[in-house]
């Protein structure tokens, strides 16, 4: 059922420019998240590259915390642990981890592909209640 906004007093027009502010502000913020999340999955793909065997036996740092790291050598270039959420991590080759940092990005970009719509078309309808709201605000005090 639409909802003509030009019958909407100017209250319930506020009412509804709340409620759209609130709308968009979640839906930016969830697609926010899910570029962070989208972003972390690329860095985890494309580092999947330097396991080569030409960096086998090599030292580096592994982290203990974001702000904290050990020394260690680089012995497996063929397996790596996964995060695979809520705390378990699987070993899996890097054609299969690559493979599943592939399916995790597309279905994080259709995540977003859903979302972008919903987003747009509540701009529009704040674009639309704005309009609205200035219109009765001029005409109620005979601007």
């Amino acid at each position: 059922m639409a909802i003509n906004l030009a019958d909407l007093s100017l209250p319930q027009l506020e009412g509804l420019k709340s409620q759209l502010d609130q709308e968009i502000e979640f839906l930016t913020s969830s697609i926010s998240q899910l570029k962070v999340v989208q972003a972390k999955y690329v860095e985890a793909k494309d580092n999947l590259n330097s396991l080569n065997k030409n960096n086998q036996g090599k030292e580096l740092l592994v982290p203990l915390t974001s702000s904290m790291y050990v020394p260690g050598t680089l012995n497996d270039v063929e397996h790596v642990l996964v995060d695979v959420g809520t705390g378990y991590y699987v070993e899996k080759n890097v054609a299969d981890s690559k493979a599943f940092f592939k399916r995790k990005l597309d279905f994080l970009t259709k995540q977003i592909e859903k979302i972008q719509p919903a987003l747009q078309e509540k701009h529009a309808m704040k674009q639309g209640e704005s309009t609205n709201s200035l219109h009765k605000f001029k005409s109620k005090y005979h601007l």
